[in-house]
């Protein structure tokens, strides 16, 4: 799964990156929980690549109740395109959600621990995400989010049995454009390359959500158990 993550790219490095067509708005957030709201790139009607704030959790336009969007922070790439909750974003309301980093926990010899996985070669990350539309019998809108993951790849299965799936640049206009094709995105949810992250132990505070500093990322000596 992926529970917890981090975001502190400048705003113009992001601007360019995903070619928005206005700046993106800057941000430092080293412990991003679910049910917080999230930066997210979506295509807006006009064909333009637009950021976004969306909530993480995805609540499905059907829902009565929108606490069901927080059993919905994932989705298992396996299922995506036919689990009711998912196939309809899945065909038409596809996003990209920009991460430093996401922490799993992991054994140790000290136990559980918390660990930062990265990119290696210091760029961003650029999470498969959904993204739904949903209102209240009062007419309030909600717009939510959720995050697609996959089987681990080698270097981080012996943390965690899933990751998060990350985009290639040169999928994202297939990845955000509406009229793409389920069978085309399916070949999208891929794991990246084992060389292609950095996995390294954390502190324990990251553990608690409310902790929220640039510290969180930094690397520990995990104690003797």
């Amino acid at each position: 799964m992926c529970g917890r993550f981090a975001y502190f790219v400048p705003a113009e490095q992001l601007t360019q990156h995903y070619g928005l067509a206005s700046a993106a708005p800057q941000t430092e957030r080293y412990n991003i929980a679910p049910s917080q709201y999230v930066l997210a790139i979506r295509q807006a009607q006009t064909g333009e690549r637009e950021a976004t704030s969306l909530k993480w959790g995805l609540v499905p336009h059907w829902a009565k109740d929108p606490t069901i969007g927080n059993r919905m922070i994932n989705a298992r790439g396996e299922t995506v395109a036919d689990k009711p909750s998912f196939r309809q974003a899945f065909k038409r309301r596809r996003c990209v959600i920009p991460a430093s980093g996401f922490y799993e926990w992991g054994p140790s010899r000290a136990g559980k621990w918390p660990y930062y996985i990265s990119p290696a070669d210091d760029t961003l990350l650029s999470f498969a995400g959904l993204w739904e539309h949903w209102r209240t019998p009062e007419g309030e809108a909600l717009e939510s989010c959720t995050i697609i993951t996959i089987a681990a790849n080698a270097s981080l299965a012996r943390i965690h049995q899933r990751m998060p799936v990350c985009l290639a640049e040169s999928g994202y206009a297939d990845w955000l454009d509406p009229e793409t094709s389920s069978e085309t995105c399916l070949k999208l949810l891929a794991p990246l390359p084992d060389a292609a992250l950095e996995v390294r132990a954390v502190s324990k505070a990251v553990n608690n959500p409310r902790n929220d500093v640039a510290a969180l990322v930094e690397p520990v000596e995990i104690p003797s158990a």
